[in-house]
């Protein structure tokens, strides 16, 4: 890819999508749809539901979801400067919901006044690295209601199910939802998902979610600047990006020419991310969203060819195995003999073996 500069009416911007109830019956077509749209070249996109959608008929704010325990909220302490940092979580004790959304709302963790959002956008930047907010994220569960038959993120009906109709594996947060209980500053760093899956967030209830995001077909070039700046990072963990620590500012993505957009996720609205589309971003205050992955026949040649973190164990693996059985069958033979040759799906600089095992 040449370094040549970028100009912005060159650029996918971030797409928003109002479907009408008609057309928000069928989660993968309409996914589908996005895309021949070109959604997917921004990395996200915003999908505001019909009215008739209802993910929920009771309160949020009832005894099943406020005596829910958060079991290991995390404190978000971040260090650097000069626009480049490092978030370190630091695990807490157990609270319940209750307890978590009182502190969210005290006067030591609310968000500042603000008249906009570009304004609370300057003032999560300047104030980074004071207060460290506390994140009620990785929740296992669900708070839609389990008779939602359509856009139900426990229940996408996507082809990620293969890997627990083939294998008998749920992997929590990937294809099972996830909670995130969120407070003004905290924060998700810098990553594409795990895999370069797809994932789908809804902002059940609270403060709207700031999201940034890069278009996959300059996620190299992002990662190169990254490196630069995490050197240490990179010479330790190739896949470092996946650990969720590094946090770079819009303005130095500017200075070294990475082209993202931004955009505003409010309450009652979903965003979809795409395979290996980078995306970061912070919460204005108390929420609650619901987050999980899924798949497309389209991811199937990002997740062979995904680069993969080895020095952590918790990392996710799929076994491709069935997705290249069921969904790319012309290629399993030479897949499974390590002969399956190709470029990953946004870098054509680099023809490798893809990923067997």
């Amino acid at each position: 890819m040449s370094s040549r500069s970028i100009h912005k009416n060159e650029l996918q911007k971030i797409m928003i999508f109002r479907p009408k109830w008609s057309e928000f019956q069928n989660f993968s077509q309409y996914v589908d749809y996005m895309e021949s749209q070109g959604a997917h070249k921004a990395g996200i996109a915003k999908v505001i539901p019909p009215p008739e959608w209802t993910p929920r008929k009771e309160s949020y704010y009832s005894d099943d979801i406020m005596s829910m325990l958060i079991p290991a909220p995390i404190c978000q302490d971040v260090r650097g400067k000069t626009g480049v940092f490092q978030q370190l979580n630091i695990q807490k004790k157990g609270m319940t919901v209750a307890q978590y959304k009182k502190m969210a709302e005290s006067d030591e963790y609310k968000a500042p006044y603000y008249f906009d959002y570009a304004d609370l956008e300057r003032k999560y930047w300047k104030n980074l690295v004071y207060k460290c907010p506390i994140y009620g994220a990785d929740v296992s569960g669900s708070i839609t209601d389990k008779d939602v038959e359509v856009w139900n993120i426990n229940k996408l009906g996507t082809v990620l199910d293969y890997v627990n109709q083939d294998y008998g594996i749920r992997i929590d947060g990937v294809n099972t939802a996830y909670l995130y209980f969120g407070m003004w500053k905290t924060s998700f760093a810098w990553h594409t998902e795990d895999m370069d899956l797809y994932s789908i967030n809804y902002i059940h209830e609270g403060s709207p979610k700031s999201w940034y995001a890069i278009p996959p077909e300059y996620g190299r070039r992002f990662e190169r600047v990254a490196n630069g700046f995490f050197s240490d990072d990179f010479s330790t963990c190739p896949a470092y990006l996946r650990h969720k620590m590094s946090i770079i500012s819009p303005q130095l993505l500017n200075t070294h020419n990475v082209p993202f957009d931004k955009i505003t996720q409010e309450k009652g609205e979903f965003i979809i991310t795409f395979p290996y589309g980078y995306h970061a971003g912070f919460n204005h205050g108390f929420n609650m969203a619901e987050s999980t992955n899924f798949a497309s026949p389209r991811w199937v040649e990002y997740g062979k060819r995904a680069t993969l973190c080895r020095c952590c164990k918790d990392t996710v693996k799929i076994d491709m195995d069935t997705f290249v059985r069921r969904l790319q069958p012309e290629k399993y033979k030479d897949w499974l003999n390590g002969k399956d040759i190709g470029c990953h799906p946004e870098d054509p600089t680099r023809k490798f073996a893809a990923r067997v095992r």
